[in-house]
């Protein structure tokens, strides 16, 4: 009689028991009590994403999907984040048009470097530095453009053209885009002439953690071209000069101003399109003497970070993995004091989460809370 009981429950005890296994080893969706706090998922969500965080809300940074389109279509817009997540598949990176419409030099030169392949987020420079893990932030706008031709402008090719020089140098910076700065700009109502505004760039400080602005012009290019009887092509020269100037943001000065001007003998061509070639070897020449100096000043820069939103116990950093903070990193909160000055100490942060490409949260574990106007810099990394 009891072996045949026994068989009876038997099923029921193998099911109660499959049922105890399932719930102790997962938690089902339906479930009244969830495995962790919701922003934890959010943020695997966002982990390859540029997250980027403005007047306390978060946006995501994604590319146009009608950028294709042309006209004055911005390449890369900012979605809120609660909007991208529901949306992700309306956000999927289309194919673009790399250089279609971009401004180059007409005629290729001998000297020119194989350029570097665009980013789309925020490009990296290979380092050799000790402290190659922090990398300052620097925008470089499109420069001012006072060519010799109507028909010829070089100020957006230029500012690429450094960026791209500047980035085969053992330097620690991350290239902000531009046009997403000047977006950002326009929709407050700031015209992007006003960059060298402190109140504008104590702005871009605090939203995008930019260390420095880069403000450039040109002047020429100058072609002078000879020819003569067994010369029908000519020979040709040039020259070019490129004025520019670095803005601290911290502070909203004037940091530095540079120069340069080329050669005019190395820049001599004959033949077919010589005065084409000699333009090119102009900037090639101008671009790599004025890119040294330019690495020199931003390596001298101070790294600091910024505080971007306080919620609770947690404390949103604009700075992240592209900068090069790690879970773990114990960061000094400072209460800003004057340009060159280290300023009073308030408290400690570590890092305890990265959040998207370049932004992470931490967590208070010493001293006073931080706001949003304090800077951050990096105290000690764990296990150091």
């Amino acid at each position: 009689m009891k072996s045949n009981a026994t068989k009876r429950y038997l099923p029921v005890f193998l099911s109660l028991f499959t049922l105890f296994l399932l719930f102790a080893c997962s938690t089902p969706s339906w479930f009244p009590f969830k495995k962790g706090p919701p922003h934890k998922a959010k943020m695997k969500e966002l982990v390859d994403k540029e997250v980027i965080i403005i007047d306390k809300h978060e946006y995501v940074k994604v590319i146009n999907p009608r950028v294709s389109e042309g006209g004055n279509q911005p390449k890369y817009l900012l979605i809120p984040v609660e909007e991208y997540l529901a949306k992700k598949e309306a956000f999927a990176a289309p194919s673009i048009r790399g250089e279609e419409g971009r401004k180059t030099l007409s005629g290729a030169t001998t000297r020119s470097p194989s350029f570097l392949p665009e980013k789309e987020a925020l490009s990296t420079s290979v380092s050799v530095s000790p402290v190659a893990h922090l990398k300052k932030k620097v925008v470089v706008a499109h420069f001012n453009d006072r060519t010799t031709s109507a028909e010829e402008a070089f100020g957006d090719w230029l500012a690429e053209r450094l960026m791209k020089e500047m980035m085969r140098r053992p330097l620690q910076v991350l290239f902000v885009d531009y046009q997403l700065v000047k977006g950002f700009l326009e929709a407050r109502g700031i015209s992007p002439s006003d960059l060298e505004s402190p109140k504008t760039s104590r702005m871009l400080s605090e939203t995008f953690g930019i260390h420095a602005i880069v403000l450039g012009e040109i002047l020429g290019p100058y072609v002078f071209t000879t020819k003569g009887a067994q010369d029908q092509d000519g020979t040709s020269t040039a020259i070019i000069k490129i004025e520019m100037k670095i803005i601290d943001t911290f502070s909203g000065k004037t940091l530095k101003t540079l120069a340069a001007q080329n050669s005019i003998v190395p820049t001599k061509e004959k033949g077919l399109f010589s005065d084409e070639k000699a333009k090119g070897k102009a900037f090639d020449l101008t671009l790599s003497e004025i890119s040294r100096s330019l690495s020199r000043e931003l390596d001298r820069l101070d790294w600091f970070c910024r505080v971007a939103r306080v919620d609770g116990e947690e404390v949103y950093i604009n700075a992240g993995r592209l900068s090069g903070l790690k879970v773990g990193d114990v960061m000094e909160v400072l209460r800003p004091g004057n340009p060159g000055e280290r300023g009073e100490v308030k408290g400690k942060i570590q890092i305890s989460t990265i959040f998207g490409m370049d932004a992470s949260v931490g967590k208070l574990i010493q001293g006073k809370r931080p706001n949003e106007e304090d800077i951050l810099k990096l105290a000690g990394r764990e296990g150091s």
